[in-house]
Protein backbone atom coordinates (compact mmCIF):
# COMPACT_ATOMS: atom_id res chain seq x y z
CA UNK A 1 0.00 0.00 0.00
CA UNK A 2 1.47 3.37 -0.92
CA UNK A 3 1.77 6.28 1.50
CA UNK A 4 -1.04 8.22 -0.18
CA UNK A 5 -3.53 5.46 0.53
CA UNK A 6 -2.15 4.91 4.05
CA UNK A 7 -2.70 8.57 4.88
CA UNK A 8 -6.27 8.52 3.60
CA UNK A 9 -7.01 5.23 5.41
CA UNK A 10 -5.68 6.56 8.72
CA UNK A 11 -7.68 9.77 8.56
CA UNK A 12 -10.83 7.81 7.63
CA UNK A 13 -10.27 5.28 10.42
CA UNK A 14 -10.18 8.11 12.96
CA UNK A 15 -12.99 10.07 11.22
CA UNK A 16 -10.77 13.10 10.64
CA UNK A 17 -12.02 15.40 7.87
CA UNK A 18 -9.00 16.56 5.89
CA UNK A 19 -8.56 19.02 3.06
CA UNK A 20 -5.58 17.93 0.97
CA UNK A 21 -3.42 19.92 -1.42
CA UNK A 22 -3.69 17.45 -4.30
CA UNK A 23 -6.69 15.86 -6.03
CA UNK A 24 -5.00 12.44 -6.05
CA UNK A 25 -5.62 12.15 -2.30
CA UNK A 26 -9.28 13.02 -2.73
CA UNK A 27 -9.59 10.44 -5.50
CA UNK A 28 -8.04 7.91 -3.10
CA UNK A 29 -10.85 8.56 -0.61
CA UNK A 30 -9.97 11.87 1.05
CA UNK A 31 -12.71 14.41 1.80
CA UNK A 32 -11.58 17.25 -0.45
CA UNK A 33 -8.62 18.98 -2.00
CA UNK A 34 -7.76 22.46 -3.13
CA UNK A 35 -4.57 22.86 -5.08
CA UNK A 36 -2.84 22.55 -8.43
CA UNK A 37 -3.44 19.70 -10.86
CA UNK A 38 -0.25 17.64 -10.68
CA UNK A 39 -0.72 16.08 -14.12
CA UNK A 40 -0.83 19.55 -15.67
CA UNK A 41 2.25 20.64 -13.71
CA UNK A 42 4.14 17.57 -14.93
CA UNK A 43 3.22 18.45 -18.52
CA UNK A 44 4.45 22.00 -17.99
CA UNK A 45 7.70 20.72 -16.48
CA UNK A 46 8.21 18.45 -19.49
CA UNK A 47 7.67 21.33 -21.90
CA UNK A 48 10.09 23.46 -19.88
CA UNK A 49 12.71 20.68 -19.91
CA UNK A 50 12.18 20.31 -23.66
CA UNK A 51 12.98 23.97 -24.18
CA UNK A 52 16.21 23.56 -22.20
CA UNK A 53 17.19 20.43 -24.14
CA UNK A 54 16.63 22.34 -27.39
CA UNK A 55 19.20 24.91 -26.30
CA UNK A 56 17.25 27.61 -24.48
CA UNK A 57 19.28 29.36 -21.81
CA UNK A 58 17.82 28.73 -18.39
CA UNK A 59 18.44 32.36 -17.46
CA UNK A 60 16.15 33.44 -20.33
CA UNK A 61 13.25 31.22 -19.27
CA UNK A 62 10.55 32.67 -17.03
CA UNK A 63 9.83 31.29 -13.59
CA UNK A 64 6.59 29.33 -13.74
CA UNK A 65 4.06 28.49 -11.10
CA UNK A 66 0.59 26.99 -10.90
CA UNK A 67 -1.95 29.56 -12.01
CA UNK A 68 -5.11 27.49 -11.61
CA UNK A 69 -6.16 25.75 -8.43
CA UNK A 70 -8.92 23.18 -8.46
CA UNK A 71 -11.42 22.18 -5.81
CA UNK A 72 -12.31 18.47 -5.71
CA UNK A 73 -14.92 17.10 -3.28
CA UNK A 74 -15.53 13.44 -2.46
CA UNK A 75 -19.21 13.07 -1.51
CA UNK A 76 -18.80 9.40 -0.57
CA UNK A 77 -16.28 10.37 2.08
CA UNK A 78 -18.42 13.30 3.25
CA UNK A 79 -21.35 10.92 3.72
CA UNK A 80 -19.17 8.42 5.61
CA UNK A 81 -18.02 11.24 7.92
CA UNK A 82 -21.62 12.51 8.27
CA UNK A 83 -20.68 15.88 6.76
CA UNK A 84 -23.10 17.90 4.69
CA UNK A 85 -21.26 19.82 1.98
CA UNK A 86 -22.96 23.15 1.23
CA UNK A 87 -24.51 23.44 -2.22
CA UNK A 88 -22.43 26.56 -2.87
CA UNK A 89 -19.24 24.49 -2.50
CA UNK A 90 -20.57 21.76 -4.76
CA UNK A 91 -21.37 24.32 -7.46
CA UNK A 92 -17.93 25.91 -7.13
CA UNK A 93 -16.10 22.56 -7.27
CA UNK A 94 -14.13 21.64 -10.37
CA UNK A 95 -14.96 17.97 -9.72
CA UNK A 96 -17.34 16.16 -7.41
CA UNK A 97 -16.70 12.46 -6.77
CA UNK A 98 -19.97 10.65 -6.02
Amino acid sequence: MNQRVQLVVLTARHAIPVIYAFRELTAAGGLMSYGPNLAYLYQQAGAYAGRILKGAKTTDLPVQQAVKLELVINLRTAKALDITVPQSMLVAADEVIE
